[in-house]
């Protein structure tokens, strides 16, 4: 049932990102994708978004730290009913609420400003600390790019959070082979990762989110005694065979109707 409803309900978002994009005109939209499943897993079947809906204090933390990735926590965020129809439509212009990248205190459900890679990590631990701080059960959760963990202040936050052995810390990472213009292997290759974050204390899991993405779901219901790390093995442009693995749509935006109607009937519904 699980493998089921992620591939139904990845593909409709799918659809919802490219619905958005085309109201502004630009975004990141393989960066979108590649993400899609594992904030369908955190959303729908994970976290207890009645509370996020309230924006309670004991609610669960999601940070999208890949913020040029926010498409597809846009369109979440709107299957939801956080975000209106209206709000959805005005994407990318002048006076709207929401941008390029998600910004904190205009929407319920944005809980930080990301888009400056490799910040969100930080923000994540100072969050997970004053919740310990004060004896709340809420749970935080940061997801970053592959090519985002190539920056310093990612591995700071990291030694701090296994230092401090946060429990309600963990990182999510879409390990999406690819960053900007080239592969990660090429601009700076980062295994063994699974080591590295075991290195600085984090209980490190492995997920095939392409064969099977169900598995993410048992990662998240793991108890653990320290803060967490999960690597989500994905395809940059996941879902789309005319994306996957294309780096030339990156950075592609100002799409005509033509093209962005062809890269919406090169979506898939995956076989399992």
């Amino acid at each position: 049932m699980a493998k089921e409803f992620l591939n139904q309900k990845s593909f409709e978002l799918r659809n919802k990102v490219l619905d958005i994009f085309s109201y502004g005109n630009r975004g990141h939209i393989p960066s979108a994708f590649s993400v899609i499943e594992v904030l369908t897993t955190l959303y729908y079947q994970h976290v207890d978004i009645e509370k996020i809906k309230k924006n309670t204090e004991d609610r669960d933390r999601i940070i999208l730290s890949k913020g040029h990735g926010c498409l597809s926590l846009y369109s979440i965020l709107h299957d939801h009913g956080l975000i209106k129809e209206d709000e959805l439509k005005s994407y990318c212009r002048p006076g709207s609420v929401l941008g390029g990248h998600p910004t904190k205190g205009k929407i319920i459900g944005i809980e930080a400003s990301t888009g400056s890679l490799g910040l969100g990590p930080s923000v994540a631990v100072g969050m997970a600390t004053e919740l310990k701080r004060k004896k709340r059960s809420s749970h935080v959760y940061v997801i970053v790019g592959d090519g985002e963990i190539n920056e310093g202040s990612v591995w700071e936050a990291l030694l701090s959070v296994g230092n401090k052995n946060l429990d309600n810390f963990t990182i999510i990472i879409d390990y999406n082979k690819f960053q900007s213009y080239s592969s990660t292997e090429e601009v700076c290759d980062l295994n063994p990762l699974k080591e590295k974050l075991e290195a600085f204390k984090l209980n490190t899991f492995e997920v095939d989110m392409i064969n099977e993405p169900e598995n993410l779901l048992l990662c998240l219901q793991e108890k653990s005694s320290t803060p967490k790390a999960i690597i989500c093995h994905s395809i940059k442009g996941q879902g789309s065979d005319l994306l996957e693995g294309n780096l030339h749509w990156h950075h592609k935006s100002y799409l005509s109707d033509e093209e962005v109607e062809k890269v919406r009937a090169s979506l898939k519904r995956r076989e399992f």
